[in-house]
């Protein structure tokens, strides 16, 4: 199902709300990373490509958000993803597939993430999303 653009924006907004809680993003990574560990697992194998371990945690981050996207759109959480799920999506030009699927994630992304490498690694995390949602 195709996420929209109000949804992404209702999330952020509540992220942004929640911010003010210091405990509210440990908790938000740390989940993400207990249902989803091969995925956190492929993020600090490119920990280097991203900018070392703090933006590591700031892709999970992002990756939680599109995870609670989806969820509201799904009305579901997604499904643990595996390796050879997000190998599956690698292949190809992901900034175009995910146009044509998330166009709303796509946005999301341009807007708060500025570094290129975390924006590809992102767009490829986004689509696992989509295919195993």
């Amino acid at each position: 199902m195709r996420i929209k653009e109000e949804t992404v924006a209702a999330i952020v907004k509540e992220a942004s709300e929640k911010m003010s809680d210091p405990n509210y993003s440990a908790v938000l990574v740390g989940s993400f990373v207990q249902q989803q560990g091969p995925t956190a697992q492929y993020l600090g194998a490119h920990a280097d490509d991203l900018g070392g371990p703090e933006a590591v945690v700031n892709a999970i981050f992002h990756c939680a958000l599109m995870a609670e996207c989806f969820k509201k759109a799904n009305n579901r959480s997604i499904r643990s993803m595996s390796f050879d799920q997000l190998n599956v999506v690698s292949d190809g030009d992901r900034q175009e597939r995910l146009t044509k699927r998330q166009p709303a994630l796509v946005s999301y992304l341009e807007m708060n993430v500025e570094d290129e490498p975390m924006r590809h690694v992102l767009t490829l995390i986004a689509l696992a999303m989509d295919w195993v949602a």
